[in-house]
């Protein structure tokens, strides 16, 4: 589009040009058009045609979204398991992830672990919270490569696998910390792959239509992306079961204001998915 209306541009220039010399009046056009000063203003013109204009906002977008006095940093496991290992993974997971998760020595704690039971199948999730950001996660890493169980751990799991990948998050700041909660539950991971760009757009939005979600304490945390696959949000809620989910999601379209919301933000959307998970044992989200 941009260089069909360059082309239009360039041509009714010519074609005016033509016409003037033609008419006798080449010096007249050369005052409008040749001095350096009308070339400035010409330049200026057309870039004005290609070029946005930058909103001057002074902080990184991460900083205007999230709790900065609290500085959690929140890590994302997603591991898809060989299906006849799934029982003996989790039950080696049950081993050691809670004395991680228990010992004082690592500024770390484990929110939350899940096998999937509608979605990717054979999938383990583990959510992570450092509390300290970046510098607590480093510790963490630098002390377990120490640690002879978990390094053991980690090569015991790896003979399970298939894949896995991970994420760092940041919380956003109208979601409350996700903290443990009696059971049982299901959990509803709702995953948004946002369009580049749309990130503010979202959070304005989803600060107020949290607001309609929290009348059954359903809510558990909203997140992030910060490394890993980017403009990924994660929503993470608690039912008591899928019929409690059907009807708790659609008492949401009885609130004034919801379909709004809804309508305003599916454009910001390029994917989404859903996962139905269960908690594991060792998670404190029952």
């Amino acid at each position: 589009m941009a260089t069909g209306v360059l082309q239009r541009v360039s041509g009714g220039l010519g074609r005016a040009k033509s016409r003037a010399q033609s008419a006798g009046q080449l010096v007249v056009w050369s005052r409008g058009f040749a001095t350096s000063g009308s070339r400035n203003r010409q330049d200026s013109w057309f870039k004005s045609l290609f070029v946005r204009k930058v909103d001057p906002r002074k902080d990184a977008h991460s900083n205007l979204l999230t709790k900065n006095e609290e500085s959690n940093l929140y890590k994302i496991q997603f591991h898809n398991v060989k299906p006849e290992c799934l029982d003996s993974y989790n039950k080696l997971c049950e081993e050691v992830l809670p004395s991680i998760h228990a010992d004082k020595y690592y500024p770390c704690e484990l929110v939350g672990t899940w096998n999937t039971w509608y979605g990717e199948q054979d999938q383990a999730v583990h959510l992570w919270r450092y509390r300290g950001g970046y510098p607590a996660l480093t510790e963490v890493m630098n002390k377990l490569r120490q640690n002879k169980e978990f390094t053991d751990y980690r090569k015991e799991r790896g003979k399970m696998l298939l894949s896995r990948r991970n994420q760092l998050l940041l919380e956003f700041s109208f979601w409350n910390e996700p903290v443990p909660r009696e059971g049982p539950n299901i959990y509803e991971l709702r995953s948004y792959q946002l369009r580049p760009g749309t990130m503010i757009e979202w959070g304005n939005y989803w600060a107020r239509a949290i607001g309609y979600r929290q009348h059954n304490s359903e809510a558990v945390g909203g997140f992030f992306s910060q490394i890993g696959n980017l403009y990924m949000v994660h929503h993470l809620w608690a039912y008591k079961d899928l019929q409690s989910r059907e009807d708790t999601r659609n008492g949401a379209w009885q609130q004034e204001g919801w379909d709004e919301v809804v309508y305003y933000t599916v454009p910001l959307i390029q994917h989404m998915d859903s996962r139905i998970m269960i908690p594991t044992k060792a998670s404190p989200l029952k």
